[in-house]
């Protein structure tokens, strides 16, 4: 049995039922609302799950993990096809080398917990606060745009014609720019590879409008 503990608009939990959709694994949601009660992660019997009390908690088979690329390496390693680190050792690099960009570089600089703290301690008001999400993440789709557009190995996504780890990650970060109102036009190629992902029923699936939680 397998149990994803989330919410529809964390793009960590995005990325993992990206991936378990990917892989066509059947998996039980339980929503974790994170402005309820003042953040369900909080509560004792979620921080119990996870002490850094953030979401998506995996559980399958008894077994429980709380870093959303952890979980894609195991899902990767139990269920190996169809796989989403590909190719030779060179390749599988690459495509870790863009999901931690994304994932480690420029998703927690716009998570809850940055944000929460940039307005209720440092006093910062909205409009400062999504200039702040707007900037660091076109600082990091520069970059992106830079690499991938000059990348050999890339195709309709990010490394090869078919979906990856990388484009697991990605996705939810394209949304997450879509809703700071960032200006996609600078970054063709990301927004190319997005649309080559949205096309498929892994993804729309994914797509937090499609959660229980939404409502």
């Amino acid at each position: 049995m397998t149990t994803l503990y989330g919410y529809f608009r964390s793009s960590a939990s995005y990325r993992v039922r990206i991936a378990l959709n990917l892989k066509g694994l059947p998996y039980d949601t339980a929503p974790v609302h994170l402005l309820n009660q003042g953040g369900e992660q909080f509560l004792p019997a979620f921080a119990e799950m996870n002490p850094h009390s953030l979401v998506p908690v995996l559980e399958h088979d008894g077994h429980q993990m709380t870093q959303s690329l952890a979980m894609l390496e195991y899902l990767e390693e139990r269920f190996p096809m169809p796989s989403l680190l590909p190719g030779d050792a060179a390749q599988r690099a690459r495509i870790r080398e863009l999901s931690l960009a994304i994932a480690c570089e420029i998703h927690p600089l716009n998570n809850l917990r940055v944000l929460r703290y940039l307005k209720h301690e440092l006093r910062v008001d909205d409009d400062q606060k999504n200039e702040w999400v707007r900037h660091w993440i076109a600082l990091g789709f520069a970059a992106l745009e830079k690499q991938l557009a000059a990348d050999k190995a890339r195709g309709h996504f990010c490394v090869g014609d078919m979906p990856t780890m990388a484009d697991c990650c990605l996705v939810p970060q394209m949304l997450n720019a879509r809703r700071f109102e960032l200006d996609m036009r600078p970054y063709p190629t990301l927004c190319a590879i997005e649309d080559a992902c949205n096309a498929l029923p892994a993804f729309q699936q994914a797509h937090p409008s499609r959660q229980p939680d939404a409502a």
